[in-house]
């Protein structure tokens, strides 16, 4: 009995151990999948909120192949403006002899810059203007030079001669754009730097003032590589600040200083404490921004637009399309063959002058086409224009500039790395009445996702560190104020 009762016996506890050990794979093929499909889940739903950055990379823009071997010389080095009599011999020589072509009756500034008004100018250039005076205004900052990926950075440092006790110093990087200079912010860097003794506050909110000028402007040494655009020039900066000691700062740009200061907020967001602009670029389209175009003029509180909004847009044709296309014809040039335009100006002074000042007029006030002086000496002196062109002038880099906008726009915007990237870090915004476009706040917030202040600035166009230095160091520092109290 016991010999039939026992196989039985064995056959049923081993089948109980199959089915056990059967139970058990289950067990720990649902744990797996469970832990596999939830420990996804918790990828995607981080991947969501992670902050998309554009990747830093390297680059080298020296003449040559990149050297092998050896570390690049990080030092920063004391650097003077100078000039000779033999630059100032060859530019009056230059002026004297340019020929005009005299301007259609009543063209005021419609067909570009006025030529009776230019032999005006011209004269003062020759006869009045002291270029070693204002080489003499320029060196009152300090100027730097430093290597950085194989060309020679120049930048002027200006620091505050008295911080008030407890109070902090804030870095602030300014950068410029075309066809302006590290000039442009002379006016504005006192402000910034000694705001108490202007009146501007009591001193709560001091900057030390960086202004690089971008490679191929200026005393910045231009690449000799192809392909250096606004990202190149951003990683570029963030080395510079490493370099001069900051780990986080403050930046504000407008033209090609806005597009830089941004690629910077999109590449290093954990160095950049805050981005003022006053100017921004939108680049993305679609059929909602043209359905807040169609109804806006009609129910802008529809389409989130002010009336001041509406004020700046409308008619929007005209003031968007046709004026921009009426003051864009040299990016078109610059943007394809930047060189062969570029010869005529780096050879002659006065087409150089008549080629950037023109942009001072119109993109100062858009009212000025219509005067025969295109309003130019009624915001700023001649002293000060000039000496913006002496800068292109003397450094023989006014092709080297044009060339950043082929770097530049020759691509598909909607393909390049910042395009796919938002803006996370505190933003502030100061919109210009005269500027060439008006972004309103809703159209920015759809790249700028953290804006801490929007300003309708009263006056003021392009140039505003150049033209209204105190409206925009009010709104650098009502910015900076907000975002220190977060």
């Amino acid at each position: 009995m016991w010999q039939e009762t026992l196989p039985n016996a064995w056959e049923n506890i081993l089948s109980r151990i199959r089915s056990f050990e059967y139970s058990q794979k289950n067990v720990v093929l649902v744990s797996t999948a469970t832990l596999g499909v939830g420990g996804m889940l918790v990828y995607w739903l981080r991947s969501r909120h992670k902050i998309k950055t554009i990747e830093m990379g390297d680059g080298w823009w020296g003449s040559g192949e990149r050297p092998l071997k050896g570390k690049e010389d990080e030092s920063i080095r004391p650097f003077k403006i100078e000039t000779s009599d033999k630059e100032i011999e060859d530019l009056h020589r230059r002026l004297e002899q340019a020929r005009y072509t005299p301007p259609l009756e009543g063209a005021a500034f419609h067909y570009g810059f006025n030529s009776s008004y230019l032999q005006k100018v011209v004269a003062y250039w020759r006869n009045k203007f002291d270029w070693r005076k204002q080489v003499e205004v320029l060196n009152k900052y300090p100027h730097f030079q430093t290597t950085i990926e194989g060309i020679d950075i120049h930048f002027i440092h200006v620091k505050p001669s008295y911080v008030p006790h407890g109070r902090a110093v804030q870095p602030l990087l300014m950068v410029h754009g075309w066809p302006g200079s590290f000039y442009e912010f002379y006016k504005i860097i006192p402000l910034l730097t000694e705001p108490a003794a202007h009146g501007l506050n009591e001193g709560d909110v001091v900057f030390e003032v960086i202004c690089p000028s971008i490679p191929g402007y200026g005393f910045s040494e231009a690449p000799h590589q192809k392909g250096f655009d606004t990202v190149a020039t951003a990683r570029i900066f963030h080395k510079l600040m490493n370099r001069l000691g900051f780990k986080e700062y403050y930046l504000q740009g407008g033209d090609w200083g806005s597009r830089i200061t941004t690629n910077m907020a999109q590449m290093l967001p954990q160095s950049v404490k805050g981005l003022h602009l006053n100017l921004i670029f939108v680049n993305k389209q679609g059929l909602r921004r043209m359905i807040s175009v169609m109804l806006g003029a009609y129910v802008p509180w529809l389409v989130g637009l002010s009336r001041e909004d509406v004020r700046r847009m409308y008619p929007f044709i005209q003031k968007n399309i046709y004026e921009l296309l009426r003051e864009s014809g040299y990016l078109h040039i610059q943007a394809t063959k930047p060189d062969t335009a570029g010869c005529g100006l780096n050879d002659s002074p006065v087409g150089l002058a008549a080629y950037i000042l023109e942009k001072f007029s119109t993109w100062t006030d858009k009212s000025f086409l219509h005067k025969d002086d295109g309003g130019l000496e009624s915001k700023y002196s001649l002293d000060e224009l000039l000496t913006n062109v002496m800068i292109y002038w003397v450094t023989s880099s006014i092709v080297s500039s044009m060339r950043f906008y082929k770097e530049n726009i020759s691509k598909d915007p909607s393909l390049t790395a910042d395009a796919r990237v938002g803006v996370y870090v505190p933003t502030g915004i100061a919109a210009f009445p005269q500027e060439i476009v008006h972004t309103p706040h809703v159209w920015a917030k759809k790249i700028f996702r953290n804006i801490i202040t929007y300003s309708y600035m009263p006056r003021g166009g392009h140039f505003a560190a150049f033209e209204e230095p105190k409206l925009l160091a009010q709104d650098i520092m009502h910015f900076v104020r907000k975002v220190e109290q977060l």
